[in-house]
Protein backbone atom coordinates (compact mmCIF):
# COMPACT_ATOMS: atom_id res chain seq x y z
CA UNK A 1 0.00 0.00 0.00
CA UNK A 2 2.77 2.49 0.84
CA UNK A 3 4.32 1.76 -2.55
CA UNK A 4 1.09 2.87 -4.26
CA UNK A 5 0.92 6.08 -2.23
CA UNK A 6 4.55 6.84 -3.02
CA UNK A 7 3.92 6.43 -6.73
CA UNK A 8 0.98 8.82 -6.48
CA UNK A 9 3.18 11.55 -5.07
CA UNK A 10 6.35 10.82 -6.98
CA UNK A 11 4.99 12.21 -10.24
CA UNK A 12 6.30 15.75 -10.29
CA UNK A 13 3.78 18.51 -10.50
CA UNK A 14 5.78 20.57 -12.96
CA UNK A 15 2.81 22.00 -14.82
CA UNK A 16 3.36 25.71 -14.69
CA UNK A 17 0.74 28.31 -15.45
CA UNK A 18 0.85 30.68 -18.38
CA UNK A 19 1.66 33.63 -16.11
CA UNK A 20 5.23 34.92 -16.33
CA UNK A 21 6.87 37.58 -14.18
CA UNK A 22 7.44 40.46 -16.61
CA UNK A 23 10.24 41.82 -14.41
CA UNK A 24 12.24 38.57 -14.47
CA UNK A 25 15.90 39.20 -15.28
CA UNK A 26 16.61 36.60 -17.95
CA UNK A 27 14.90 34.92 -20.87
CA UNK A 28 11.71 32.82 -20.93
CA UNK A 29 13.64 29.53 -21.07
CA UNK A 30 15.63 30.42 -17.94
CA UNK A 31 12.48 31.46 -16.13
CA UNK A 32 10.65 28.23 -17.02
CA UNK A 33 13.64 26.15 -15.93
CA UNK A 34 13.64 27.91 -12.54
CA UNK A 35 9.86 27.48 -12.20
CA UNK A 36 10.18 23.73 -12.76
CA UNK A 37 12.83 23.44 -10.02
CA UNK A 38 11.51 26.03 -7.58
CA UNK A 39 10.57 25.44 -3.95
CA UNK A 40 8.87 28.85 -3.78
CA UNK A 41 5.18 29.64 -4.25
CA UNK A 42 3.50 32.95 -4.94
CA UNK A 43 0.29 33.32 -2.93
CA UNK A 44 -2.26 35.90 -4.02
CA UNK A 45 -5.67 37.25 -3.05
CA UNK A 46 -4.75 37.51 0.62
CA UNK A 47 -6.57 39.90 2.91
CA UNK A 48 -4.51 42.94 3.86
CA UNK A 49 -5.06 41.80 7.45
CA UNK A 50 -3.74 38.23 7.06
CA UNK A 51 -0.71 37.67 9.27
CA UNK A 52 2.47 35.74 8.63
CA UNK A 53 1.43 33.37 11.42
CA UNK A 54 -1.85 32.55 9.63
CA UNK A 55 0.01 31.86 6.38
CA UNK A 56 2.52 29.67 8.22
CA UNK A 57 -0.20 27.70 9.99
CA UNK A 58 -1.92 26.83 6.70
CA UNK A 59 1.12 26.19 4.53
CA UNK A 60 3.06 24.20 7.14
CA UNK A 61 0.39 21.48 6.84
CA UNK A 62 1.95 20.61 3.46
CA UNK A 63 5.57 20.48 4.63
CA UNK A 64 8.40 22.34 6.31
CA UNK A 65 8.24 26.03 5.46
CA UNK A 66 11.65 27.69 5.13
CA UNK A 67 10.41 31.28 5.10
CA UNK A 68 7.45 33.51 4.31
CA UNK A 69 7.81 36.94 2.75
CA UNK A 70 4.69 39.10 3.06
CA UNK A 71 4.11 41.50 0.16
CA UNK A 72 4.20 45.16 1.14
CA UNK A 73 2.83 48.36 -0.31
CA UNK A 74 6.00 50.08 -1.52
CA UNK A 75 4.78 53.48 -0.30
CA UNK A 76 3.01 52.71 3.00
CA UNK A 77 5.01 49.54 3.90
CA UNK A 78 1.77 47.78 4.90
CA UNK A 79 0.59 44.34 3.71
CA UNK A 80 -0.92 44.47 0.23
CA UNK A 81 -2.46 41.06 -0.40
CA UNK A 82 0.24 38.63 -1.51
CA UNK A 83 3.21 36.70 -0.18
CA UNK A 84 5.90 34.21 -1.10
CA UNK A 85 6.14 30.87 0.70
CA UNK A 86 9.46 29.05 0.38
CA UNK A 87 9.78 25.37 1.29
CA UNK A 88 12.91 23.32 1.92
CA UNK A 89 11.92 20.76 -0.73
CA UNK A 90 10.17 20.78 -4.08
CA UNK A 91 7.92 17.92 -2.94
CA UNK A 92 6.55 19.96 -0.04
CA UNK A 93 5.92 22.92 -2.34
CA UNK A 94 4.11 20.60 -4.79
CA UNK A 95 1.87 19.33 -1.99
CA UNK A 96 0.98 22.90 -1.04
CA UNK A 97 0.23 23.81 -4.65
CA UNK A 98 -2.04 20.78 -4.98
CA UNK A 99 -3.84 20.99 -1.66
CA UNK A 100 -3.78 24.64 -0.54
CA UNK A 101 -4.54 26.43 -3.83
CA UNK A 102 -8.17 27.53 -3.86
CA UNK A 103 -8.70 27.10 -0.13
CA UNK A 104 -10.00 29.73 2.25
CA UNK A 105 -7.60 31.73 4.42
CA UNK A 106 -8.84 34.61 6.56
CA UNK A 107 -12.20 34.38 4.78
CA UNK A 108 -10.70 34.68 1.26
CA UNK A 109 -10.11 32.13 -1.50
CA UNK A 110 -6.34 32.22 -2.09
CA UNK A 111 -4.43 31.51 -5.31
CA UNK A 112 -1.06 29.82 -5.40
CA UNK A 113 1.36 29.51 -8.29
CA UNK A 114 5.00 28.59 -8.82
CA UNK A 115 7.50 31.37 -8.39
CA UNK A 116 11.00 31.36 -9.89
CA UNK A 117 12.46 32.26 -6.49
CA UNK A 118 12.30 35.29 -4.24
CA UNK A 119 14.80 38.09 -4.79
CA UNK A 120 15.05 41.18 -2.58
CA UNK A 121 12.73 43.94 -3.79
CA UNK A 122 10.02 41.59 -5.07
CA UNK A 123 8.11 41.92 -1.82
CA UNK A 124 6.85 45.35 -2.90
CA UNK A 125 3.64 45.91 -4.82
CA UNK A 126 4.01 46.99 -8.44
CA UNK A 127 0.96 49.21 -8.70
CA UNK A 128 1.29 52.93 -9.39
CA UNK A 129 -0.01 53.74 -5.92
CA UNK A 130 2.36 51.27 -4.21
CA UNK A 131 0.07 48.25 -3.84
CA UNK A 132 -1.09 45.59 -6.25
CA UNK A 133 -1.86 46.44 -9.87
CA UNK A 134 -4.98 44.26 -9.61
CA UNK A 135 -6.36 46.46 -6.81
CA UNK A 136 -5.93 49.60 -8.88
CA UNK A 137 -8.41 48.34 -11.49
CA UNK A 138 -10.87 46.60 -9.18
CA UNK A 139 -14.29 48.29 -9.22
CA UNK A 140 -16.04 46.33 -6.49
CA UNK A 141 -15.99 47.03 -2.77
CA UNK A 142 -13.69 44.69 -0.88
CA UNK A 143 -13.11 45.65 2.77
CA UNK A 144 -10.34 43.03 3.15
CA UNK A 145 -8.40 44.70 0.31
CA UNK A 146 -8.74 48.35 1.30
CA UNK A 147 -12.29 49.15 0.12
CA UNK A 148 -12.78 50.18 -3.50
CA UNK A 149 -10.04 49.98 -6.12
CA UNK A 150 -7.78 53.01 -6.58
CA UNK A 151 -9.45 54.11 -9.84
CA UNK A 152 -12.90 54.16 -8.22
CA UNK A 153 -11.58 56.11 -5.21
CA UNK A 154 -10.26 58.98 -7.34
CA UNK A 155 -12.66 61.98 -7.49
Amino acid sequence: MSMKLNSLFSDSYVDISQYRDQHFKGNRYEQEKLLKQSCTLYVGNLSFYTTEEQVHELFSKSGDVKRIIIGLDKVKKTACGFCFVEYYTRADAEHALRFVNGTRLDDRIIRTDWDAGFKEGRQFGRGKSGGQVRDEYRQDYDPARGGYGKLVQKP
